[in-house]
């Protein structure tokens, strides 16, 4: 089955499920469905940072500081986030991702997506899917904050990483 073919709930703005769509007929119609982020850390707290590949159906070849991707039909938010921050980062065994909070990307151009936002800590090696990820590192927060200004990034990662930081400054 190919990324297009997989199944999603389709959502209202309550983010509650009103039908199902395969994942390229909601992208084509911009039909509203679920997506995870995951803020992934490793041991000295560096955040891993990667370029998307030119094949993914939204934002190819772009920059992120979150891993993850669209929760399935009948999936958990939770469950989503691990088992995406598994496949990206390329490990398994990881610990369940801590759930932050969520909020509703819309971009007005069809791209909306109720978009809960995780962290976790990932001491393993990592061994990104190359069907994925085309490039990755570990950077400290100053050095992503430097490569803001000069990488174009994915927006609905950007979003997240500006609630995030707002986030942070308030707890």
């Amino acid at each position: 089955m190919s990324a297009a073919d997989e199944i999603l709930d389709i959502v209202d703005e309550h983010d509650h499920v009103v039908a199902q769509a395969p994942r390229g007929e909601a992208y084509a119609q911009g039909l509203r469905h679920r997506c995870v982020f995951i803020q992934a850390r490793d041991a000295e707290g560096r955040l891993f940072v990667h370029r998307r590949t030119p094949t993914k159906l939204v934002f190819p070849s772009l920059y992120d500081m979150f891993v993850g991707g669209v929760v399935g039909a009948g999936e958990s938010y939770d469950d989503a986030a691990l088992r995406e921050a598994e496949e990206e980062l390329g490990v398994t065994g990881l610990p369940r991702p801590e759930y932050l909070f969520k909020f509703l990307y819309d971009d007005g151009t069809g791209h909306t997506w109720w978009s809960a936002v995780y962290e976790v800590r990932c001491e393993l090696p990592v061994s990104p899917q190359v069907e994925e990820v085309a490039w990755h590192d570990f950077l400290t927060d100053d050095e992503v904050e430097l490569r803001l200004r000069d990488w174009e990034w994915v927006p609905d990662g950007l979003a997240a990483y500006e609630r995030l930081r707002a986030y942070r400054s308030m707890g």
